[in-house]
């Protein structure tokens, strides 16, 4: 059982980013969630690891990457008020994961024993809807992403990627380095580099050092 300081740690952070659980329910994870920290860059999860929890962000992003031989290639993000469908899935099913997961920055967590969710998806409506909704938006996320490589070109693709990253930053500008956008959408430093300077021009974004800023769409 957590300690009074660690109890109200994570109910502020529940009030905080996800409001619409139940009150008994908040109860639960008051009580048997766990809150933790890690650093930017830290890896939570990896291909092939065991998942015996989940994880419901409260601070801080996390990026999922599918992992082929020496390359990473990003699929989707987690942000405050999310949770992790794919950890939720692999611990159910006491299945291996097959992506990889790192924290963009600090991140604030709270970790969930895969025990107790069972039982909470028949006795709390409000989790059980925050389940299938982390589903669905993963889905559509991960269908975002095979539109994006079936069908657009990499300029399309990176200001796609670069309206998405606005978004889940909730500011237009972004504290990111061409390699790092060149790792998330495969590609090389080159390429990325020459089409984020022909977006420039195009009055779409200005460059300055390690750093984007986005100009409105339109």
């Amino acid at each position: 059982m957590n300690n009074l300081a660690d109890q109200e740690a994570i109910r502020q952070q529940l009030e905080a980013g996800f409001p619409q659980f139940e009150k008994t329910l908040k109860e639960e994870i008051i009580q048997k969630g766990t809150l933790v920290q890690f650093p930017a860059g830290q890896e939570l999860m990896h291909p092939g690891q065991y998942i015996r929890s989940t994880l419901l962000i409260a601070e801080g992003h996390v990026k999922l990457y599918r992992e082929q031989e020496e390359s990473e290639f990003f699929v989707y993000q987690l942000d405050p008020g999310m949770a992790c469908a794919l950890s939720m899935i692999c611990a159910a099913k006491q299945e291996k994961s097959n992506l990889l997961a790192k924290t963009v920055d600090d991140v604030t967590a709270i970790i969930l024993p895969i025990t107790v969710m069972d039982n909470w998806m028949q006795q709390y409506k409000s989790w059980y809807y925050f389940v299938l909704d982390t589903y669905r938006k993963r889905f559509e996320e991960i269908l975002e992403v095979v539109d994006n490589i079936a069908f657009k070109s990499m300029d399309e693709r990176l200001e796609f990627y670069l309206r998405r990253e606005v978004q889940h930053s909730q500011s237009n500008t972004l504290d990111i380095t061409h390699q790092q956008i060149a790792s998330d959408l495969n590609s090389s430093r080159e390429v990325i580099s020459r089409l984020l300077k022909k977006m420039e021009q195009q009055g779409k974004l200005s460059l300055g050092r390690n750093q984007i800023l986005m100009r409105a769409a339109g």
